[in-house]
């Protein structure tokens, strides 16, 4: 019974990132609506940042009470899929139709975002070159531009619809590109063999303190950059 009990604790992690990103796309249709102090998106921008969270956690449980399984792979993608993928596009949906002030038939070129998202994570569960690194950008990472996309449009200004979906398209096909990029995840806490992740760390700090939520696009664009430069010796 505790061996039972013990093997599903990363799939109800998996399942409270799976209901935070439901929970997100929720939120993100009460786009303007005061929830106390925050906005329907800013509370949506929460209910991702948790998903994530979650994210990092199931792995980490499932690592540390060798729990893996087949179904917790699975899951884990169709989790990601919806926290990840289809929460970040609705977020931009109404974005582009809380700019445009109507329902604008152009945003739904948002949802191009959860089809590559759709793509990312099915290329992923059948390549065994991604134990250690990615080829493409990894799907969290895509919802953290998108949050920070968003802060960037209420902090300096909506850019227009044409240039937000030509952002929308090439952003999107970086999670299906050939680009490799380096794992976030530490195994161990060597400034050697981690030099580039307390680099990104380090950086999403600066970032974001002298930002806002808008700076998490400069983070992931310098995680994009330092995979492009370093991408011979990626690990």
């Amino acid at each position: 019974m505790l061996r039972r009990i013990k093997n599903q604790i990363p799939n109800t992690i998996t399942c409270l990132n799976l209901l935070s990103g439901a929970i997100a796309c929720i939120l993100s249709f009460h786009y303007d609506e005061a929830f106390g102090s925050l906005a329907g998106y800013q509370l949506a921008f929460i209910f991702i940042g948790a998903a994530a969270i979650f994210d990092f956690c199931d792995g980490a449980a499932a690592r540390l009470l060798h729990a893996y399984s087949n179904l917790g792979k699975e899951l884990d993608s169709l989790a990601d899929l919806i926290s990840f993928g289809l929460a970040p596009a609705l977020l931009m949906f109404n974005t582009i139709n809380h700019f445009t002030n109507y329902m604008a038939l152009w945003a739904l070129g948002a949802l191009f975002i959860t089809v590559m998202g759709a793509l990312r994570l099915a290329k992923f569960n059948i390549d065994d070159r991604q134990t250690t690194s990615f080829i493409g950008l990894p799907i969290p990472a895509n919802a953290l531009f998108w949050i920070g996309y968003i802060g960037w449009c209420h902090t300096y200004g909506y850019p227009g619809t044409a240039v937000t979906l030509i952002i929308v398209f090439l952003e999107s096909l970086l999670m299906v590109s050939r680009l490799r990029m380096f794992s976030l995840k530490f195994k161990n806490f060597s400034m050697r063999e981690n030099f580039r992740r307390y680099l990104i760390i380090l950086a999403a700090i600066f970032f974001v303190a002298t930002q806002g939520i808008s700076g998490f696009v400069w983070t992931i664009l310098l995680y994009l950059l330092i995979s492009a430069v370093g991408r011979k010796d990626i690990a």
